[in-house]
């Protein structure tokens, strides 16, 4: 097998306890000095009740760590962080805008699709659940990781 430079990927790891695995298989294929490039879910704040959590999609509060914690966590399995891009609010409120006029887009070119209804309840509900949940409590980075 060939070594690389980079690896990337941004499954939410860290939610489902898996990162370490990953960061094992993927550092056994890069280049000494490489960089790992990871993706993950965090609180910005920690929401206050488990119903809370459940609306930023989480399954539960445990599902996702602080930054504080996060940060720590790539430090326990011997990575030192040596950058990291966090999405601020503004930027994740056009990313979250730009999904809900592609599902309005996608409405008026499939009015008569079996997903349809789905998709307008989904359309409907998104922008208030967005703003009430997942604005305020749930945070997103990119983070560069090398072997220690």
């Amino acid at each position: 097998m060939s070594s690389i430079d980079q690896g990337g990927y941004f499954p939410n790891l860290l939610r489902r306890g898996k990162n370490a695995s990953w960061l094992t298989v993927t550092a056994r294929s890069l280049r000494t000095g490489g960089i790992i490039l990871i993706g993950e879910p965090y609180w910005r704040v920690l929401p206050p009740t488990e119903d809370v959590a459940k609306g930023c999609l989480a399954n539960s509060i445990s599902d996702f760590l602080t930054l504080p914690e996060l940060l720590a966590s790539f430090g326990r399995l011997g990575y030192d962080i040596v950058e990291m891009v966090l999405a601020d609010q503004g930027g994740w409120d056009r990313y979250e805008a730009a999904k809900w006029l592609t599902m309005r887009r996608w409405l008026e070119a499939n009015p008569d699709d079996e997903l349809a209804k789905d998709v307008r309840a989904k359309l409907t509900l998104e922008p208030e659940r967005y703003s009430t949940y997942t604005r305020e409590y749930l945070g997103w980075g990119v983070f560069a990781l090398m072997l220690r």
